[in-house]
């Protein structure tokens, strides 16, 4: 018993090939030539999350909320509640619109769970 086939496979068809128009001469300015210009996207605005200072929240706590949201070492983030003490306020990140609105939700948050008036702002860089 033979069990070839009888019928050669089909070969498929070759890809169609579409005529190229062919580049014209200017034929008196009937004709529109778009140039492609290479698309410039600006990069996201970004936000500084500033804490501020007030008469009630302890140091301590202001360094802590410093390490836990910010992920500043300890002496990183003791100098920078050393610069809320003295200035009023102090820069402790800069995040994407999002990213800085949820710190500061995180902030106010953690703040009032401790019973502390700690206030927290995302303001947007020039």
């Amino acid at each position: 018993m033979n069990s070839m086939a009888t019928k050669s496979p089909k070969t498929p068809n070759p890809p169609v090939q579409h005529p190229v128009p062919a580049v014209r001469p200017d034929n008196g300015g009937d004709s529109v030539v778009l140039e492609r210009r290479p698309q410039k996207t600006k990069p996201p605005q970004m936000y500084q999350v500033v804490l501020l200072n007030d008469d009630y929240t302890p140091m301590e706590f202001v360094v802590v909320v410093i390490q836990e949201f910010f992920n500043k070492d300890r002496e990183t983030a003791t100098q920078i509640m050393l610069k809320i003490h003295l200035d009023g306020k102090g820069v402790c990140g800069v995040f994407s619109k999002d990213v800085a609105a949820t710190k500061v939700d995180q902030v106010t948050e953690a703040a009032r769970k401790n019973g502390h008036p700690l206030q927290c702002v995302s303001e947007p860089i020039e």
